[in-house]
């Protein structure tokens, strides 16, 4: 069975990205603080799409009720969350420093268009942290026992 990320979470990481890289673009502060974030930022993504966001797939067949022993496997990427989650929220918090540096950084210079995007990415880690890792660690909790 393979576990795929949903296609609004695979949507919203592939623009925050894009934006990331326009930021990056940037002369200056703006653009050397933009590039610090980026290199916090793509190592936890990748970890992101590799076992924290494809539990998540399974979500509105658990739902229904309909549980397979294939959704077994999914037990390998939300037992690697569980243990690396207090890493993860260490790697947020030092992509949310950065992010501080880039808002102050971006207002200095009068750049609301990368002030909202680094706004915008804080929020997206606070859902993260809020909503879809415990989702994820309870989806592998769910089918441990039901399967």
């Amino acid at each position: 069975m393979e576990f795929k990320i949903l296609g609004s979470l695979k949507v919203e990481h592939e623009e925050l990205h894009a934006e990331l890289l326009q930021a990056t673009k940037v002369e200056g502060p703006v653009g050397d603080a933009a590039r610090t974030v980026a290199g916090l930022l793509h190592p936890h993504f990748v970890k992101e799409e590799e076992y924290a966001l494809p539990p998540l797939g399974l979500l509105a067949a658990l739902a229904e009720g309909r549980v397979t022993r294939e959704m077994r496997k999914v037990l390998a990427m939300t037992d690697r969350l569980k243990a690396e989650l207090p890493e993860m929220l260490a790697e947020h918090k030092a992509v949310v420093g950065a992010l501080q540096k880039l808002i102050a950084a971006a207002q200095r210079e009068d750049r609301s268009e990368v002030v909202h995007f680094a706004e915008k990415l804080m929020l997206h880690a606070r859902a993260e942290e809020e909503v879809l890792y415990p989702t994820a660690i309870l989806i592998g909790e769910y089918v441990r026992r039901r399967v």
